[in-house]
């Protein structure tokens, strides 16, 4: 009896995969996703500003104000003195990001102790850069003012001295983060990708009446699609993180690979089954699409991948929580990043099992349901 209907589900799923195989477009999407889309998305997250243009507006002309302007270089920032009027079209044209103006009399008001104040303006639409460099151009100034007012630059002696030990990512790569996120997201939108694109093609090439005709159970058909698509996002994964994250962008794997694979495994079983379920509740595959859409940007912002769980409201952390992506990111995180054993991530596993479980059920029940409608 078992043997028979493992029999079966090897020779569908075997099917499935010749099937993928004669897909060009889904074969370049996977050796697109998980090549040059890991190393173009790790490598683009800016460590630190560069090449930020800034206008400097220098109306005082003194030696304190040339000091400031030139305190901003290469490769942080790229600067411009000019105009103000030629600043202001600059701003609205969007050519510069920063526009620092130095208004006249204000090494004499630093030297006579009166309130000075420089204006800053920042193009807050780009968002990466207005953020942390008006931080940087504030530091810039008052350490360049105070160095001109002592005739030296001091650092300023604090009563409590911090001592930071940065670990698992002692250089605060974010190319290490990156990449790694990047792999994670990318095996959650391909098991749903590939597992709904293959039951939609069913329908659309009418090969889902010859299953219907043949002694096959919605158990055998589901569990086919499940293993096979399972094993092309294992695979792929695997190549990725050996050639792209570890040989070409020198990233450290610190734990096991074969821990983390397991959890990719229970991820795969449970978002395989969600894919499913969304071809089933689609009629073509632009509405696939659009379903996938939906599902996929919270799965992903709010997992944990993006930003810390804690810092997001509890009600969203608790409504997360059935949410598969969001164990997977701690698991991976806890076993890629600081090593960690099962003993660690064995709740994770727990929450991963249950939830694929729990998926996998309601998949077959609206599939069993839908399949002769689906001719």
């Amino acid at each position: 009896m078992w043997s028979k209907k493992l029999k079966n589900i090897y020779q569908l799923g075997t099917k499935e995969l010749w099937s993928l195989w004669r897909d060009p477009i889904m074969l370049i999407l996977i050796l697109y996703t998980f090549t040059f889309s890991v190393y173009v998305s790790s490598t683009a997250i800016p460590e630190s500003l560069n090449l930020a243009p800034i206008a400097i507006v220098d109306e005082d002309q003194s030696s304190l104000s040339r000091q400031i302007s030139g305190a901003f270089i290469e490769p942080y920032f790229l600067t411009q003195t000019t105009e103000l009027s030629v600043m202001d079209e600059g701003m609205d044209a969007g050519n510069f990001t920063f526009a620092l103006v130095i208004p006249v009399g204000f090494q004499e008001d630093v030297l006579a102790g009166n309130a000075a104040s420089i204006q800053l303006n920042v193009d807050a639409t780009r968002m990466s850069q207005a953020m942390s460099g008006s931080g940087y151009i504030q530091q810039i100034v008052m350490a360049e003012v105070n160095q001109y007012l002592e005739r030296q630059r001091k650092e300023t002696v604090l009563p409590i001295e911090l001592e930071l030990r940065t670990r698992f990512n002692p250089t605060r790569n974010t190319v290490w983060f990156g990449s790694i996120m990047q792999v994670i997201n990318n095996i959650t939108m391909l098991s749903i990708i590939l597992t709904g694109a293959a039951l939609i093609r069913e329908k659309e090439h009418g090969t889902i009446e010859h299953l219907l005709v043949m002694p096959v159970t919605v158990f055998e058909i589901m569990m086919a699609k499940v293993w096979s698509m399972s094993l092309v996002v294992m695979c792929a994964s695997f190549l990725s993180i050996k050639l792209v994250v570890e040989t070409l962008l020198n990233v450290p794997i610190e734990g096991s690979l074969l821990l983390f694979f397991m959890g990719t495994l229970l991820s795969l079983f449970a978002m395989t089954s969600l894919g499913i379920y969304l071809a089933t509740v689609s009629k073509s595959m632009p509405q696939f699409g659009l379903l996938m859409m939906l599902v996929m940007m919270p799965l992903q912002m709010l997992s944990g991948g993006s930003t810390p769980r804690e810092s997001m409201p509890e009600l969203v952390q608790h409504v997360m929580m059935i949410a598969p992506t969001t164990h997977f990111v701690e698991l991976a995180q806890a076993i890629l990043y600081r090593a960690a054993g099962l003993d660690v991530v064995w709740q994770p596993f727990l929450f991963l099992a249950l939830i694929g479980a729990l998926f996998f059920f309601i998949s077959l029940r609206h599939f069993g349901k839908t399949i002769h409608t689906m001719t």
